[in-house]
């Protein structure tokens, strides 16, 4: 998210308002273009996250050059090697897979609550938070939309952050004013019309692109129309139905803390495989060459295999020669740096080893933790945020009244651990109940669900245990017996 000068602001705050006064007025869509226009000469940034993930990275635009007569030209018959290493993709995808590659828990004390909220939370909600922090870690925030459907129910979408302008109230950013949504939409002609949706706290504006200005867009049966609709009956949520998932306190990509270090790897390994590429051509030093022109060498050492030259001449061939033990040694410095300032873990074999214990393995994810701390601090927030909209459509529709600020929840990481050395220390924890060593356990995911098969297996061992005999039964009650 970009911000807004307070001009802009102001004006266009002032015109929404007047609009909620007077339902003739319909907001000023100048304003909107200018800042719309002002947030597509950043948006690139944003998207520069996008292309390194899908590898596409710098050194893919890259040119060879060479001077004629003084003049810089493009040369199109050297090697152009413009290899791509794709660390960016994998640096998020260990973040995202850490985080909430696993569903995330919830839990809250009002047991109805609880079971509307885990009916709600889906595999499509889980997916929906992988993409939110793959996103958010690419472009810096994503953007999440509740809404009513045509049926009722309450769901939710994501919208690319980079097709948002969100206006704050203040500069601590505590309460959305508006929002804006303008994007492209391609027709059967391969022809894009443009357009915008404004978002406030009761209603939404839609507008499309006509002739270079923005009109109401009559594709919409209402226009302005209000959030949702329950019945016949339109209502407002009182809030701006947009939600930032923010990556980081400042709101921009991973990619902007290592992207340099990157840039550098791709350059060097194309450089070396360009060297390669050129080693095959010979270098050729002669002296007293018995022709005219360097034409006319390479003319006879093509056809004739023997080139002509003095009495003291002669000719001699070299090659490019690469420093292989130093370009490799600033290799391996570059591939370190990246895992170091990308904040990602290393799992090389070499640096691991075969068998590391816990110890070992938190240390090596001490970096991922802090990031992955802090997408989660901001994860948090944004999660309540979403909630209470989920808490007002049970209100609304009659389900209950519930505390959105009540539920609880957790972040389950994915964490490559010692199993062995797990088992081995929850067997030795006799002191610990039997339940808090099960949530221990590497293999179990469900402990409820585990302590219930363990109940049934002993009870299942118990009834296949032969009965007593009269003897046994008799002996067993004379110990019990008081003297």
């Amino acid at each position: 998210m970009y911000p807004i000068t307070p001009t802009h602001t102001e004006e266009l705050l002032k015109i929404i308002q007047d609009s909620a006064e007077t339902s003739d007025t319909l907001p000023d869509t100048t304003v909107m273009q200018k800042m719309i226009d002002k947030h597509e000469l950043d948006r690139d940034r944003m998207l520069e996250g996008v292309a390194y993930y899908m590898n596409q990275a710098d050194i893919k635009k890259r040119l060879r050059y060479f001077y004629e007569d003084g003049v810089r030209k493009i040369d199109t018959e050297k090697p152009n090697n413009r290899i791509s290493h794709n660390w960016h993709k994998l640096l998020v995808q260990q973040k995202v897979q850490y985080l909430v590659g696993k569903p995330i828990t919830f839990n809250a004390e009002d047991s109805k609550f609880l079971e509307l909220v885990n009916d709600f939370v889906n595999e499509d909600f889980d997916d929906v938070m992988n993409e939110l922090l793959k996103n958010a870690s690419n472009k810096g925030s994503e953007w999440l939309h509740p809404f009513v459907d045509e049926d009722g129910k309450f769901d939710f979408i994501r919208i690319p952050a980079e097709e948002v302008i969100a206006v704050y109230d203040t500069t601590k950013k505590r309460k959305l004013l508006y929002a804006i949504r303008y994007y492209d939409v391609k027709n059967i002609d391969d022809e894009y019309t443009r357009k915008v949706e404004l978002y406030t706290d009761e209603q939404t504006f839609y507008y499309v692109m006509h002739d270079g200005a923005l009109v109401l867009d009559f594709d919409y049966e209402r226009n302005p129309e209000s959030h949702f609709y329950l019945g016949n009956a339109g209502y407002g949520w009182g809030k701006v139905p947009l939600i930032e998932f923010k990556n980081n306190e400042e709101g921009v990509s991973d990619l902007v803390f290592y992207k340099d270090l990157i840039d550098q790897y791709n350059s060097n390994i194309s450089n070396n495989a360009n060297t390669f590429d050129e080693m095959q051509d010979f270098i050729y030093i002669l002296k007293n060459f018995g022709g005219q022109n360097l034409s006319e060498f390479m003319t006879n050492l093509r056809y004739y295999k023997a080139v002509e030259v003095g009495s003291d001449g002669g000719m001699d061939m070299k090659t490019a020669e690469v420093p292989i033990d130093s370009a490799n040694t600033h290799l391996d410095r570059l591939e370190e740096n990246i895992y170091r300032f990308g904040q990602g873990v290393n799992n090389n074999p070499d640096k691991v080893g075969n068998s590391p214990t816990n110890v070992a393995i938190k240390n090596l994810y001490s970096l991922l933790d802090l990031k992955a701390n802090e997408a989660e601090r901001k994860f948090r927030p944004a999660l309540h945020a979403f909630f209470w909209f989920f808490t007002e459509y049970l209100r609304m529709t009659g389900q209950g009244e519930y505390d959105h600020t009540l539920l609880q929840m957790t972040f389950n990481r994915s964490r490559m651990t010692n199993e062995l050395e797990e088992v081995q220390m929850g067997n030795q924890s006799t002191d610990l109940s039997k339940e808090t060593r099960l949530a221990h356990h590497p293999w179990v995911d469900d402990v409820e669900a585990e302590m219930k098969r363990i109940e049934s297996e002993e009870i299942e061992y118990r009834n296949s245990m032969p009965p007593l005999t009269d003897v046994e039964t008799d002996a067993g009650g004379d110990e019990d017996e008081p003297e």
